[in-house]
């Protein structure tokens, strides 16, 4: 019991960090969104003619509910925008519709940590937000782990070291791909003169506070692997 509470001490700053990443990019994104691009382009106008002048024809785009609920849809070939983003012509819009480009241009390129991630996507769907599922699901196995009956218990632990290495893994490829089409991202608002130098700052604190999400993410899965690998050895050593 006491290893669980060390363990708690542990896991609570990063939950904290990750509450702090998502008000960050939260707030961030609302600052610069106030901020009209000089261009007066959308994030819908940014994509199109982003896409358009690489030789991308083949991917529509467009609007889904929510707020910052932007994402590429590699399968049915669509890059979606929310509709915080769609219709915006500032420059948080504009940022976020060119990372989502960014990715177009991965797929594009064969960018080889992009095509192991898709690789990873039917066995470890897990999506951009991990953070709190991940955190449901390990104290739902840490409670079946000391509830349940042998070996039913010893079986849990194993599929909770699976669940969580795979997570690890998948967010752990993750980081380069999301730090890659924000580089992409910028590079093409500045090459087709959507934003200028003195917006570009703007842009990358938006970018980087998306980013930070990831981050967190990946933290509190290898947390939560590391745990789970600490109690299977803990029970071999008992065992043997």
């Amino acid at each position: 019991m006491y290893s669980y509470f060390l363990f708690l001490l542990i896991l609570l700053p990063f939950i904290a960090l990750s509450g702090w990443a998502s008000a960050r990019v939260n707030s961030t994104y609302a600052a610069y969104d106030k901020v009209a691009n000089r261009s007066s382009m959308t994030g819908y106008d940014a994509a199109v003619r982003l896409m358009k002048k690489r030789g991308v024809r083949d991917i529509s785009v467009g609007r889904v509910g929510g707020r910052l609920t932007d994402h590429y849809n590699p399968s049915r070939r669509e890059v979606n925008l929310s509709a915080s983003t769609f219709g915006s012509a500032s420059v948080a819009a504009v940022a976020v519709a060119a990372h989502e480009v960014g990715h177009v241009m991965q797929k594009k390129t064969g960018y080889l940590p992009y095509r192991f991630r898709n690789f990873l996507v039917p066995v470890a769907n897990i999506g951009s937000r991990l953070a709190l599922p991940v955190i449901i699901v390990g104290i739902l196995l840490d409670l079946f782990w000391y509830t349940a009956p042998f070996p039913v218990g010893q079986w849990a632990i194993y599929l909770g070291i699976g669940l969580y290495g795979l997570s690890a893994l998948f967010m752990l490829v993750t980081l380069p791909v999301e730090f890659n089409a924000s580089r992409r991202a910028k590079k093409m608002l500045l090459e087709d003169g959507i934003l200028t130098e003195e917006e570009l700052p703007g842009a990358s604190k938006v970018l980087s506070a998306a980013a930070l999400t990831y981050v967190a993410s990946l933290l509190i899965s290898l947390v939560y692997f590391l745990r789970f690998l600490f109690v299977m050895l803990s029970f071999v050593r008992r065992k043997n």
